[in-house]
């Protein structure tokens, strides 16, 4: 196959110009790397709306925004985070580079892998424009019966969703296909990078919890446009049913943050600790464990919403039980770098902190699948601090983590360790320092999405805002490093990090068709330390 650029009309695949990345293509490091820019002005336009809040809540009273305009802002940028930034950028990672690890010469399906894609950009577009209209105000978990009630901005965001949840539907689709029919000869399923097993058990999630979140959403517009009564409570309809089928979603769409994160993790780890990946069998089945355990779990959302008491039990033991395939990663990967050569670069620094932040936030969600403190601090910012400890110092940090690991491979060029180290330190301090004062804020009985709120919470919420305002910061470094390092970068090779899986026998950045002829696997990508020999 000839390792040149095609172009058919408005399809391409490669890679060579900036106009190939403009367009509908069909190469998935073109499409990995649309998504992750993408995302990334998104994590940017959502950074923004979060500065914005946390002004209005440096003091009580009004300071920048009412009542009205402040819902609108929580709602959005709690919106564009999940839906636009974090998903987006682990599914640029991993389109990327799944099909290298594999020894694919691209996904199964490269113009439904570009539609995907194409998918968010109208998306994205409508829920922006719910702002002309008045713009979405009941939060993103968007409850009845408020989100019947308010402007038409919340019938817009309602679409703008569906656009995404099918885009995140054919990626899982295609993720499959790939992983399960594409590999490399030789290489078995226990010989797969942990990344691939990681997007096998977000696609299954995806694939089987997608389509009820579409199915809600499309309720609540025809509860919305033509006036029927799925959620109405005063026509007969029920508004905890939307609950039920939001959150059986949406719990597990935490997974479908995080568990590529925990792929991420376990392909950078073994690489700076040089040893071979403690537990890869049980790395990888607890990733199954947790995206069938996590649909199981959605009702700890709901202990306060009248539940028969009875149900809470079940759903109080099953939340408990997804933390123990999550402790088998996060002790397999202490085991790793326990005894190891551990070296410090961006990239691991980042991993660890995952490690520690991301322990934190489990072990706050395991205080909430308790009954009893889950009714004491439901709405709280007790919760606030709990969610973005699992999503921003854990989804977060292991997509910079993975940014930086594989930036050498993308482009052919290192980031600059200096900056690196410098968008870290102000990363992780300005996070701490924004979320940790929250859990005490929210243990004292301060509530969740509100613009105003009592003197004695002002202490915690400046500091909150200040250390806002450093995390903000943070952006910085690594943008003038990203692009910086793009022109003027040390030049990489094909393996800087003398890494072992098959995407590092490739040069950097890869062919356009990947490999010339199809790799022969004969050993686990995480030999380091033993004597290895591969066929190509």
């Amino acid at each position: 196959m000839a390792d040149t650029t095609t172009d058919h009309g408005f399809i391409r695949h490669g890679g060579r110009k900036l106009s190939d990345y403009l367009v509908f293509n069909t190469d998935h490091k073109v499409i990995g790397i649309q998504y992750i820019v993408m995302s990334f002005v998104f994590f940017v336009f959502g950074g923004i709306l979060a500065e914005v809040i946390r002004a209005e809540l440096a003091a009580p009273g009004v300071q920048l925004v009412g009542g009205s305009q402040y819902n609108q802002l929580f709602t959005i940028h709690g919106t564009v985070m999940i839906f636009l930034w974090i998903i987006p950028a682990f599914t640029g990672l991993a389109n990327y580079v799944v099909p290298l690890g594999l020894g694919a010469h691209d996904m199964a399906f490269p113009r439904l892998n570009a539609f995907s894609l194409w998918l968010l950009p109208p998306g994205a577009l409508l829920l922006l424009l719910s702002f002309v209209v008045g713009g979405a105000e009941s939060g993103w978990t968007a409850y009845p019966p408020l989100s019947i009630q308010t402007s038409a901005g919340q019938t817009i965001w309602a679409i703008s969703l569906q656009f995404v949840g099918f885009s995140t539907i054919f990626s899982a689709v295609n993720f499959l296909v790939t992983i399960f029919n594409m590999r490399a000869p030789g290489m078995t399923l226990t010989r797969m990078p942990l990344l691939a097993w990681a997007m096998v058990a977000t696609s299954i999630i995806q694939i089987l919890g997608t389509p009820v979140l579409s199915a809600a959403l499309a309720m609540l517009t025809l509860n919305r446009v033509l006036g029927t009564n799925f959620f109405a409570p005063g026509a007969g309809g029920d508004p905890l049913m939307w609950q039920n089928l939001f959150w059986f979603y949406s719990h597990p769409a935490v997974y479908i943050m995080i568990l590529p994160g925990f792929g991420v993790i376990s392909e950078v780890l073994p690489v700076f600790a040089r040893k071979p990946i403690f537990g890869y069998k049980l790395i990888g089945f607890s990733s199954l464990a947790i995206a069938i355990v996590g649909f199981l779990v959605w009702a700890h959302h709901m202990f306060t919403s009248g539940m028969d008491p009875l149900l809470r039990i079940p759903f109080m033991v099953t939340s408990m039980i997804v933390a123990a395939p999550t402790g088998v990663k996060v002790f397999s990967w202490l085991a790793t770098i326990f005894g190891g050569k551990l070296r410090f670069t961006v990239a691991s620094t980042f991993a660890l902190a995952f490690i520690s932040m991301f322990v934190i936030g489990g072990l706050s969600g395991v205080f909430l699948a308790s009954v009893p403190i889950d009714i004491h601090v439901q709405d709280t910012y007790f919760v606030v601090a709990h969610l973005h400890y699992v999503l921003f110092g854990g989804s977060v940090m292991a997509i910079f983590a993975g940014l930086y690991f594989w930036y050498p491979k993308i482009t052919g060029r290192l980031l600059d360790e200096r900056l690196g180290q410098l968008h870290f330190w102000m990363t992780f301090l300005g996070f701490n320092i924004t979320f940790m004062p929250l859990h005490l804020a929210g243990l004292d009985g301060m509530p969740r999405r509100v613009a105003d709120y009592d003197p004695a919470f002002f202490l915690p919420n400046l500091i909150a805002t200040l250390g806002s305002l450093l995390l903000a910061a943070a952006a910085l470094p690594f943008l003038f490093n990203a692009v910086r390092s793009l022109f003027r970068g040390k030049m990489a090779g094909p393996n800087p990090w003398r890494a072992l899986s098959l995407e590092w026998t490739l040069s950097s950045p890869p062919p356009v068709h990947n490999f010339p002829t199809p790799p022969t696997v004969e050993h686990d990508p995480y030999g380091y330390g033993e004597s290895v020999v591969r066929s190509a």
